[in-house]
């Protein structure tokens, strides 16, 4: 097995290892990771793509790349360049310093990494640990995920349903709740959540040359979703599982709007 390993978080960051470790275990002796991340952090770019110019691709050691480039640019590097003479079997994108549920998925760059993949017919796995307050959490802030990490990842790749061959394939959000890995409660197939609130807002700031720079701060918080939901039961000790598309179609509109365009028509 194959698989490339990026993140949003970039090359360095500490989640960046976990995901490694959980890539190792799924690929096996014979198999090979691959590591294709960003130069430096890009948390919050999205499915952000490098469009309007080209990206810079420096070798840091056997199969370890940094891509001065989005998530998504990382994901097509490794198709188009460092990969492209053999594909990956497995996208891992994480693991995320922090959760992705909720309105946030639309903002991660993990998520973006993902998506794309997917929109290349790759079965990928995105993976998030929710943090907190660092005297209330475990020593290891990613003792959930990389204790419980590569039984999911590996049940996934054996047994979920990954539907490639439509327009879309599926891919899946994972997200580690805040604990030591003991007490995580259970593993949950989820739903995305929406919090009922702007997921985001601004702080202003004064610097001191007058200059206005504003800040963005998070909005309303995890228990404002519904139970069943990826914030919710994450934010209550539980791995959530979410199978996500790239497909934003509100398809249970589309026959009253049709009947409203042809209306007395």
């Amino acid at each position: 097995m194959r698989i490339l390993v990026t993140n949003d978080d970039g090359i360095t960051a500490p989640g960046l290892v976990v995901a490694e470790a959980i890539a190792a275990h799924l690929a096996g002796p014979e198999g090979e990771v691959w590591t294709i991340a960003p130069a430096f952090e890009q948390s919050g770019v999205g499915h952000c793509i490098s469009y309007v110019r080209p990206m810079r691709i420096e070798q840091m050691a056997e199969r370890r790349f940094a891509v001065e480039g989005s998530p998504a640019d990382c994901v097509m590097a490794g198709l188009f360049d460092i990969m492209k003479d053999a594909a990956p079997d497995l996208v891992l994108s994480g693991v995320n310093r922090g959760h992705n549920v909720a309105e946030d998925t639309l903002y991660s760059g993990t998520i973006g990494a993902a998506m794309e993949a997917a929109l290349h017919k790759t079965r990928t796995i995105a993976m998030s640990q929710y943090y907190g307050p660092p005297d209330q959490g475990p020593a290891d802030p990613f003792e959930a995920a990389r204790v419980h990490g590569p039984g999911i990842a590996q049940r996934l790749w054996d047994h979920a349903k990954w539907e490639q061959d439509g327009r879309y394939g599926v891919f899946y959000n994972v997200n580690f709740p805040f604990c030591a890995a003991d007490d995580v409660k259970a593993v949950k197939a989820t739903a995305q959540g929406e919090r009922g609130g702007s997921p985001f807002g601004g702080k202003v700031q004064v610097a001191p040359n007058g200059r206005r720079y504003m800040w963005i701060t998070h909005g309303m918080g995890n228990h404002t979703c519904a139970p069943g939901t990826d914030a919710r039961e994450a934010s209550e000790g539980n791995i959530t599982v979410t199978p996500l598309r790239a497909d934003l179609t509100a398809r249970d509109m589309i026959s009253d709007l049709d009947i409203l365009l042809n209306k007395d028509a």
